[in-house]
């Protein structure tokens, strides 16, 4: 163990200000073991007990030589990180029989419907001749008193005993699988989106990448009701230019196309001043179009005077203004307040993670960002991430796109595919990836595209929007304020704002002050969370007593680092949690990832891939019986340490062989040429370019 003390040293990817990380040598010429704890917090450096820190090295020579000494025989854990295509190479090269899943759930050879056409092995004895051995420990499932659905594929096979369970006890327990019907319909483009299009064409943004075509839709429509081509034109170009102004002007337009037919069209002449002054564009006269069409087909045209006024009498009873409801009231009702809310985490966050933190405490759930036109062209894999289990009792999935008839036909497909409480729309995404295709952070420079975005989405569906944004695009251009009084009237029921610019990524403190700011300008019909740097109770405690109006803070890194702050909340202190209680957390973890991924070799090998990218946050907690000062801030870089037992010490170490070496004592020995790199690296502060 004295070569996992002697090799942690400064960790240099915790966050903080970026003039304040400090190089190694200038922390040792500074001494760290004379400074005071007040010293050590304002170079943003733990206050850590002096008889836990590592003693200095005796010379610099010295510590040349048995720095290579202890890193040899790890240089081969961390290595380049592998493209897709190469992976995927050496997987196909080994020479591993798969075995038919339903051979080995059975095992019986002839239980396969598709016998020799199958695409699996079916040969059970050379399959158990090359199967690696079984991990100590009990079946996942066995344990939880189900039958294990993998059978003799299992890594854990010999803890299998008969039981009368049901093998699909997981699709009981998880929700939101996908089906297959609907991913042939994608696949083949014939998904009908019919509220979402209906909405779209109304307000002139059916077709983001050809403005032109709307703007010819609009031109045809204006003609047939009996305007020339110039004032066709005319309007055509104006409402281009400006949606608000295409809202107005297509009060006197049919819409849409596809849902009327030209018998009805001449009823809409008809109409009172009480109609002409209310909004023809929601979807609710869509509807009232369709239920008058199929009316005027089973009874025939109504060409009598009476016939005409009954049909408009109907009109104004179902158009007044003063009796219809606001897209907002339509909704159900969800509240956030004073609800400890789990962000959604990109690769982390997934379903066992989830499970692990409902477990500690958290109340509301959110899935990992999903890319729209990925869940337009039906992957699989991307559908995956809207998984919910049955635990999550407040769920919500997130969703990320760059136009409104992009996400719009997204919420329409999941309010019908999938069992959601609120789909959350992400506008603050600094990743380069998502950027530049005007998607994420992206959006806060085009607050038009924004406001169309939200109205179409939360108008077309019941089930409530929100939205996640940063306080800008550049640091120092906060833009926020001026928008958060109009996000209410848009249809969005909650907003959370995370406290930094796109351009600081997570380096430098979330400004909170200046969510305080955007929350009291606020409409009272608006949900405002807070989210960046809640890392223990005092911290939560603090923003709501400093801004009462705020309804909740969203935890995000904190929850990555400790999962049991959500614990700490509600019991209201700082839990000294040793490293045996840490252990077994990672073990719940363990379990719930092989009830999900599977007990099968993908399964595991799946499991212990995301139980090293959750170690590769956990390691920087710093337990609270080392601390001179608690609690632990999140920006505080410790210097070297050891911790009360060699466990502990192990869990803190920042080095890829020794996370490693924790998912062996849970999932057992590593494949031969296993690597295993970090995925995201959370200090970074993208340069100004880049914006």
């Amino acid at each position: 163990m004295s070569d996992v003390i002697a090799e942690h040293a400064v960790d240099t990817s915790v966050e903080g200000d970026a003039k304040a990380a400090l190089p190694v040598q200038s922390t040792k010429q500074f001494s760290v073991y004379e400074a005071t704890s007040e010293e050590l917090i304002e170079r943003s450096m733990a206050p850590i007990k002096k008889e836990f820190l590592c003693p200095p090295p005796p010379s610099r020579s010295v510590k040349q030589n048995d720095a290579a000494d202890v890193r040899a025989p790890q240089s081969g854990l961390v290595q380049e990180k592998k493209s897709k295509r190469q992976l995927k190479r050496e997987r196909r090269e080994q020479s591993t029989i798969n075995l038919c899943p339903q051979v080995a759930r059975t095992e019986d050879v002839d239980s396969c419907q598709y016998k020799d056409k199958c695409r699996f092995n079916h040969d059970i004895e050379a399959f158990k001749a090359q199967k690696a051995d079984d991990i100590e420990g009990q079946c996942p499932f066995v344990a939880s008193g189900m039958k294990c659905a993998y059978g003799l594929s299992c890594r854990f096979l010999g803890s299998h005993r008969d039981i009368t369970g049901n093998s699909d006890d997981k699709e009981k327990s998880e929700m939101n699988f996908f089906n297959k019907e609907t991913q042939r319909l994608l696949w083949k483009n014939k998904m009908t989106f019919t509220n979402a299009d209906a909405k779209l064409k109304s307000l002139g943004l059916l077709g983001h990448a050809k403005k032109s075509n709307a703007a010819e839709e609009i031109t045809a429509e204006k003609t047939q009701n009996g305007m020339n081509g110039t004032q066709a034109t005319e309007v055509a170009v104006d409402s281009a230019v400006s949606s608000e102004h295409t809202s107005e002007m297509t009060q006197d337009v049919d819409i849409p196309g596809p849902l009327e037919t030209e018998e009805v069209r001449p009823m809409k002449k008809a109409k009172s001043e009480d109609q002409k002054n209310s909004k023809t564009g929601d979807v609710g006269g869509v509807y009232d179009g369709v239920k008058l069409e199929e009316e005027t087909k089973k009874n025939g045209y109504p060409t009598s005077k009476a016939n005409v006024e009954d049909e408009d009498s109907i009109k104004i009873v179902e158009t007044d203004s003063s009796l219809k409801l606001h897209p907002r009231e339509k909704k159900k009702l969800i509240d956030f307040r004073d609800k400890l809310y789990l962000a959604p985490l990109t690769t982390v966050g997934n379903l066992p993670f989830r499970r692990l933190c409902k477990v500690l405490g958290a109340d509301v759930t959110c899935g990992e960002m999903a890319m729209c036109t990925n869940l337009l062209q039906g992957q699989a894999s991307e559908w995956a991430l809207l998984r919910r289990h049955s635990s999550e009792d407040l769920f919500g999935v997130q969703i990320c796109g760059s136009y409104p008839d992009t996400v719009s036909r997204v919420v329409e497909l999941i309010d019908r595919e999938c069992t959601v409480d609120f789909i959350d729309i992400n506008m603050g995404c600094p990743i380069d990836m998502v950027v530049n295709k005007s998607a994420g952070s992206a959006l806060l420079n085009k607050p038009l595209r924004m406001k169309n975005i939200v109205e179409v989405s939360s108008s077309i569906v019941e089930t409530p929007i929100t939205i996640k944004v940063r306080t800008a695009f550049f640091e120092g251009k906060n833009r926020i304020d001026s928008l958060i009084a109009d996000i209410g009237n848009w249809g969005a029921t909650a907003v959370t704002i995370h406290g930094r610019s796109r351009q600081q990524r997570y380096s430098k403190s979330a400004d909170w002050d200046y969510i305080y700011q955007c929350t009291k300008n606020a409409s009272t019909n608006l949900q405002v969370i807070g989210n960046g740097d809640v890392y223990s109770y005092l911290d939560w405690n603090k923003h709501k007593s400093d801004c009462p109006e705020l309804s909740s803070c969203m935890i995000a890194r904190g929850a990555l680092i400790k999962p049991w702050i959500f614990t700490e909340i509600k019991e209201q202190r700082h839990w000294d949690i040793t490293s045996g209680e840490r252990l077994n957390i990672m073990k719940d973890f363990v379990r719930f990832g092989l009830q999900h991924w599977g007990s099968d070799t993908k399964g595991v090998e799946t499991t212990r891939h995301f139980l090293l990218e959750w170690l590769s946050y956990t390691f920087r907690y710093i337990p609270v019986g080392l601390l001179d000062v608690i609690p632990q801030q999140i920006n505080w870089r410790p210097p070297s340490y050891f911790g009360r037992d060699d466990l502990e010490t192990l869990m803190m170490s920042e080095s890829a062989g020794d996370w490693v070496r924790i998912s062996e004592m849970l999932l057992g020995k590593v494949p031969e040429g296993f690597t295993f790199a970090p995925k995201h690296k959370s200090n970074a502060y993208d340069r100004a370019e880049n914006g």
